[in-house]
């Protein structure tokens, strides 16, 4: 018998955050406790899982071990598939389970169910390119119906893939059409022009059953209106932890944090983004049910540490949950 807890750490995977997940799973795999045996599960592009530089099935490997923790992000590890996998052989697995995770991965969903929940997110309407005749014409009537400037994004997309900001009808022709090539469906949203924020939730951590980290301030690069993917996993992202809010913004972004960890069904640990603005207030963006954690370019690491964590402990009281089936 193994006397230690052997843990499968799964990275990798068929998605568009292939790279953000090796990397992910890279911390992960250097930083657990000794009490615990890590497998290190590499999941190919194609979805193929491999043990030891071999393919084996998933009902093979998952017989081996004990628990798992899903390093993957985006399609598949974050939308719900995997989580189905996993809960289908009854192992436990870091993370949310199959509806929280698919309710964070669709932004419409999640965002509607902020807004209904009394959540301030900007204005926004999902399109869906059957739906739609001429992307011309579509972004001709956008320009007369929607406010401008708008940010437009493949709703089932992370870490910023495909996401473009559009003043005019000509940018929204070029926006539309490379998010309508990587997605079927395509949410525009008002541009809300303050200072991002994002602000990690831990589950039954420090006695408390949800526990808000400090929030965190991104500092975009000159001349950017949105934190990109190169910027946010390169390490020209700057964060300001914590961030240089007031008192009042502080504890509102702390509290939305909660909030929208708790509607969307989330489980063990989460990221959630905002916007302040001067006058309107803090918007809800969206909610990362798997955050990265890249040491020297995560925000959620970032934040991590700024509250005198450990990653190795994280990783530690998480798999306790985990194993603890709460």
């Amino acid at each position: 018998m193994f006397s230690k807890t052997r843990v499968a750490v799964l990275r990798g995977g068929p998605s568009s955050e292939y790279d953000v997940s090796l990397k992910t799973g890279a911390t992960v795999l250097a930083h657990l406790p000794e009490k615990y045996h890590a497998l290190d599960v590499f999941i190919d592009r194609e979805g193929v899982w491999h043990l030891h530089g071999r393919v084996q099935s998933p009902e093979k490997i998952l017989g081996k071990v004990d628990v798992v923790w899903n390093a993957l992000h985006g399609e598949y590890g974050e939308d719900g598939t995997l989580q189905h996998i996993l809960e289908a052989h009854n192992i436990p697995f870091s993370g949310s389970k199959r509806l929280g995770a698919a309710l964070a991965q669709n932004k419409s969903l999640a965002k509607g169910i902020a807004k209904r929940f009394g959540i301030k997110t900007p204005s926004y309407r999902v399109l869906r390119c059957g739906d739609v005749a001429s992307i011309s014409e579509l972004s001709v009537e956008l320009c007369r119906t929607f406010p401008q400037p708008s940010i437009i994004k493949p709703v089932g997309k992370g870490s910023s893939i495909g996401v473009s900001i559009a003043r005019n009808v000509n940018e929204l022709v070029l926006a539309l059409t490379s998010a309508f090539s990587i997605s079927e469906e395509v949410l525009i949203e008002e541009y809300i022009d303050g200072r991002e924020s994002v602000c990690g939730v831990i589950e039954n951590f420090r006695g408390d059953d949800y526990y808000p980290m400090i929030p965190v301030e991104i500092e975009l690069p000159r001349g950017s209106l949105f934190l990109e993917q190169e910027w946010k996993y390169g390490r020209n992202a700057r964060y300001h932890s914590p961030g240089r809010f007031s008192a009042s913004e502080k504890t509102e972004i702390q509290l939305l944090a909660k909030k929208v960890h708790k509607l969307l069904c989330l489980r063990h640990y989460s990221r959630s983004e905002f916007i302040v603005h001067p006058r309107r207030g803090i918007f809800f963006i969206e909610v990362d049910s798997l955050p990265d954690l890249v040491e020297g370019t995560s925000s959620y690491m970032e934040s991590l540490h700024a509250v005198g964590s450990t990653t190795a402990h994280f990783l530690d009281h998480v798999l306790t949950l985990v194993l603890g089936r709460k």
